[in-house]
């Protein structure tokens, strides 16, 4: 069984479908993502390093930018992005 949702090539981040201790290595698209911290089940990692107002994909979709810099392997979140859901943007 797959431990994460990966949908579309324009992700930048990925669903944990369990939950992942640092270290840890997840595979997506063909490459090996070390996780830089706690990623736990339902919450997004991400899985390229993301700039400080960066879009942020899931889905093939805009559902944020990013408030940080966000390192490949850490989790995806509100301490770190802002959402763009329902602002048109």
């Amino acid at each position: 069984m797959d431990q994460i949702i990966y949908l579309d090539r324009k992700d930048n981040v990925a669903t944990a479908l369990a939950d992942f201790a640092p270290g840890e290595t997840i595979d997506v698209a063909g490459h090996t993502i070390r996780l830089l911290e706690r990623i736990p089940f339902g919450h997004k990692v991400s899985v390229c390093d993301i700039q400080k107002e960066g879009l942020i994909y899931k889905y093939g979709a805009v559902i944020g930018k990013a408030t940080q810099d966000i390192p490949a392997g850490s989790v995806v979140h509100i301490h770190n992005i802002t959402s763009l859901r329902g602002l048109g943007k």
